[in-house]
């Protein structure tokens, strides 16, 4: 019921910026929680950031705060990750998930029902 596609990966170099954007469609996509993970090679999906349905809360693993900024515009059905001072320890496979109905959206993918393709960070030294 739910397709999310990501994109605005690419190659930067540590310290630099990008903005990951993720467009929705579905009418679930505003009544949910939305988040974002990440999955380098040979690793574990790793959560990154969530943000509340409406926009008023969001949560980031220790690593990224500061750093990283999640939001979301419901009227165009997109939530965004700005990924700021980016590490090259942070190049990995970044995707956008919606959370399951009624879940407040967590820290573990399983909370998450539909997930996007992914899109590609990489960062060089």
């Amino acid at each position: 019921q739910v397709q999310l596609v990501e994109s605005g990966g690419g190659l930067v170099q540590a310290g630099d910026s990008l903005r990951l954007s993720c467009a929705a469609s579905g009418r679930t996509f505003s009544s949910s929680a939305m988040g974002w993970f990440r999955q380098a090679s040979g690793k574990e999906r790793e959560f990154v950031a969530v943000i509340s349905w409406n926009g008023g809360s969001t949560y980031y693993t220790d690593s990224v705060k500061g750093r990283f900024t999640i939001s979301r515009d419901n009227a165009k059905n997109t939530v965004y990750l700005q990924m700021n001072s980016l590490k090259p320890e942070e190049t990995a496979v970044y995707y956008c998930a919606a959370a399951l109905k009624g879940r407040i959206g967590g820290v573990a993918p399983a909370e998450y029902a539909y997930w996007g393709q992914g899109t590609q960070v990489t960062v060089s030294s």
